[in-house]
Formats: structure tokens, sequence, C-alpha cells
């Protein structure tokens, strides 16, 4: 006898549908598994077998053909086991589930039956719902990930495979959806205000905030530069629902989801240590997985150190900052992961870290200095929007009271200012100043006759490229906006200038 029901199997961050076939046919007892599965795909054999016998029904005693189609899709992950051990018991017609072809059903199966959260279960949700399907069938752990799409879709959470049976059968209802996490107010939270002295800092974080901009902080060690940029992700406006949605579904395939998680509401903050690899970074692997750059899609990835990554890492970035997405292509698939985000790097002046402390003498010569500062080639430099430089801080900024707005009030100041790009490009999905074109640049950042030759005189000073000559006029915009006005003025310009610390280092 035959028998199918429906499955799913994860393409970059999306899921396309996957038709579980199982026949009991003629021939030895054995179970053979087609339609291009992987390693853990092949591995279920052993691991259904087991299930089903331990849950008190009997596994079929004939040759078993299972057929996941289309064939020419690669599955991979243990996500399969829940529906062909389902298809094994409807097609051995131990059960009866007239309604199994309603339901989209993934879930990895233990020994004893128990259900085990499964990757991607979000992207699977989307894809059912779209192809008009009823519901899912989902792991009791990865329940409230596939909830967040609301009353449209009914969610059936599995602890067992028993549940599982009992439910397409009508012998029993759904269970009960798993409780909304807790959630607590944290006294220690992250704030700017932790930030002492630093004034100059807060504006220029607050500036990159307001327009999306890439930034560079330049210091010696120690000077907070590391504090500052954790706090940035803390004056950032709050996720839509469609920004939530798509960076939980990124955090889905990757696997990053926490136990229990639902729809994420706090823009991702990611700081991988100098020592990941390529494909950590940028995504890739045989199969290809979401990297560190997706991962921080819609929030903030903080690179500490940068020259100490390795440059090839660093130069990979390229395409993602300019395009918003990043391509992988391997010999088992090509995919696009979005990779919309803000790049903070973080770096000292000289390879020993003093330069810049008037506490210290630097002892590096300078040729040492240059070659440190080469680690970062000048394409990559192109596209970070503004350059800060921290110096140390004096014993009594440090010792003092705390001073400057608070992460709130920054905040607020960011949202207005994103709300006048939002008016400014109505309908588009990220209104922001940093995806400005060439023709918008030429429209919204009109300049007067001082502001002209304010700009020929640091084009012909720092040595800017065409693409640092759009990056200032993108960052005064954002600082004109700031500020309520509706033209860049020599004010806005000039602060923007300033903002090019590394242009200033390496043309003197």
């Amino acid at each position: 006898m035959l028998a199918k029901l429906q499955s799913c199997a994860i393409t970059g961050i999306d899921a396309e549908l996957v038709e579980v076939e199982l026949d009991l046919t003629r021939g030895l007892p054995g179970l053979v598994m087609v339609g291009l599965p992987d390693k853990a795909v092949q591995e279920s054999r052993d691991r259904v077998k087991s299930a089903v016998l331990n849950c008190g029904y009997q596994f079929p005693n004939r040759k078993i053909v299972v057929n996941l189609a289309p064939a020419e899709l690669k599955k991979e992950g243990g996500l399969y086991d829940l529906p062909i051990a389902l298809a094994a018991l409807l097609a051995s017609e131990q059960v009866s589930a007239p309604r199994a072809q309603e339901y989209l059903v993934l879930g990895e199966l233990a020994l004893d039956g128990a259900v085990r959260p499964v990757r991607g279960v979000l992207a699977a949700a989307i894809t059912a719902r779209q192809h008009g399907l009823r519901g899912v069938l989902v792991p009791h752990e990865n329940a409230r990930e596939a909830m967040v799409l609301g009353d449209g879709l009914e969610v059936v959470p599995l602890e067992r495979l028993e549940q599982a049976v009992g439910f397409l059968s009508g012998d029993r209802a759904a269970p009960p959806p798993p409780p909304p996490p807790e959630t607590s107010d944290r006294g220690d939270a992250a704030d700017f205000c932790d930030v002492r002295g630093h004034e100059h800092l807060k504006r220029a974080l607050t500036v990159a905030a307001a327009g999306a901009h890439n930034v560079i902080l330049l210091g010696p060690p120690g000077s907070g530069k590391t504090m500052a940029a954790k706090r940035l992700p803390t004056i950032l406006p709050e996720l839509s629902y469609e920004e939530s949605l798509e960076t939980t579904k990124i955090f889905s395939v990757a696997g990053a989801l926490g136990p229990g998680a639902g729809l994420l509401r706090t823009r991702p903050f990611r700081h991988p240590h100098h020592s990941v690899s390529a494909a950590g970074l940028v995504g890739g692997g045989a199969v290809p997985r979401p990297g560190e750059v997706s991962l921080a899609h819609n929030g903030v990835l903080f690179l500490d150190e940068a020259p100490e990554f390795p440059r090839n890492i660093l130069e990979a970035l390229r395409q993602p900052l300019e395009d918003g997405l990043i391509s992988i292509s391997r010999a088992a698939a090509s995919v696009a992961y979005p990779a919309r985000l803000m790049l903070v790097l973080s770096q000292n002046l000289c390879p020993c870290g003093r330069r810049g402390d008037p506490r210290k003498t630097c002892k590096c010569t300078p040729r040492q200095v240059t070659a440190y500062l080469d680690r970062l080639s000048g394409p990559l430099l192109d596209r970070i929007d503004i350059h800060v430089e921290v110096p140390a801080l004096p014993y009594d900024d440090l010792r003092g009271a705390r001073t400057g707005p608070d992460s709130a009030t920054l905040r607020a100041e960011v949202v207005r200012a994103r709300g006048v790009q939002a008016a400014r490009f109505p309908g588009r999905t990220s209104p922001v100043n940093a995806l400005l074109s060439e023709r918008e640049i030429e429209t919204h950042c009109a300049l007067d006759r001082e502001s002209e030759t304010l700009l020929r005189t640091a084009m012909d000073e720092l040595g800017l490229s065409a693409r640092g000559h759009a990056r200032v006029l993108k960052v005064a915009r954002t600082i004109a906006d700031l500020a309520g006005a509706q033209a860049i003025g020599p004010e806005h310009l000039s602060e923007a200038i300033q903002y090019r610390a590394l242009d200033r280092h390496r043309a003197y």
C-alpha cells in the first residue's frame, strides 16, 4: 500500500514543499531511500524503526521504498523522521488518517519515540500557508516559532510520535500550545549613559544609527570602543513585524534560535572572534548555511580589532555591504542570504596600540604603522561611512559623574530621523540614507556654493574616492535630517567630513 505526507526541504532561508511517499512492495525486507537524501536522512531508517517499535506499533517486515519528491532537490537533516514513521504506519494500515495530506509534518525522532526539535520550522510554516495547507505538525520546542504567523495556520506541537498518530487519526485533540515565554526587565541592561565622556563618540553613533551607516572606531586599547559598540543596538529603532519575521527565519534556518523561542523582537548584535572562518562569517559550507553577516541582518555586525581578521575574510564583506545580500555557489546548491546590516569595526592606530594615548609612548616605526593601517584595504574602507577616533579617557572623566543622554533619548532622535527618511521614500523596505542611489544623491543631497567649495577642498586634501565622496554626502544628509533641515548646509557637511578620521591618518 502507498502512503503520502507533506514535508519540506530548506533552501537558503526558504522552504520548498517535499512529498514523502512510502510504498510497501515485493522484495526482501529492508528500507530503500531515494530522492537525493544526505547521510542524516539515510540514517533515519534506524531511528524510525526503533521509534515505531518502542511506541508499541509494528514496523512493516517488507521491502519499503521511500521517495522524497521532487527528486532533484537535495534533502538534509533529521526532519523527515516523523513523516516517514507516520507514512509507514499508514501504509501498513495500523492507523487511518484521511486528513494527513492537509498538514505539513516535520520532526526528528529519538529512539524512544520522542520528537526532537529541528531547524527551519518558521520557513516551513510559511511554505505551508502559501500552499494552502491546513496546518503544521512540529516538535513542541519549535511550536512558538511556527505560531508567529498568527491564526491563519493551525500549529500542532508534538512531544511524542503517539501524539501525531492520535491527532491525524482523530482519536486525540491537538496538544495545548506552549505557554508564552517569561519576560523580565533587567535593571543592569546596557545603556549609553554608562559610557563616560566621549560625547563626540555618542554623537557619531547616533548619526550612524539614524542613517544605518557603517562605522569604524579608532583608538588605543581600553578607550571604550567595544563598550560603545555593544550599546549601539539600544538606540536603533524597534524591528517592524516584517523585519522580525525575516530575522527570525534566518536564525531558524541557521539553527541559532534558542529552545522555545518565538518571534525575535530585538535587533541582532553579532560579535564573532577574529579566528572565524570565511564560511562562518559570510556563510557557506558543503551544504550552505547562513554566516554571521546574515545573522546580523537588520542589526549590527561588530568586528573587534578588525586588522586581526584575515584579509581575505574582510574582503568578502564587500559584496554584502554594497548589495545587502551574500550569494553563495556550491556544487550542491546556489543560494542568496540577506545581509542588510550595520558594520562596526574597531582597531588601534598602530601594532602596539599606544599611538594616540597621551600617557604612553608608541615605539612603532612609520613603516610598521603604515603596514598596520593597510591591513584594511582601501576598497573596504570606502564602504565605511563614519570613522571616529576614540582617545583614552583622563582620570577625571573616568571617575566623574555620568553625563550625556541615555539610550532612550538617543533612540528618540534616531526614530525621528528615520521617520523623515521613511517619508522621503514611502513604500521602501529600508528607507535609510545609507542606501541612497547615485541618482537619489543628486536629488536629495544638493549643495550650495559654500558647501561645494568645502567638499572640493576635502576631496583634494583627503584624496577621497568617488565612493568616499558619496559616503560623505549620505552622512551629511543624515546629519541634516537629525537637525530637521530641508537642505544640507556647510555645518552638516563639515561634521560629515570630520567623520573621515582614517582618511586623514592615511593622507598625512
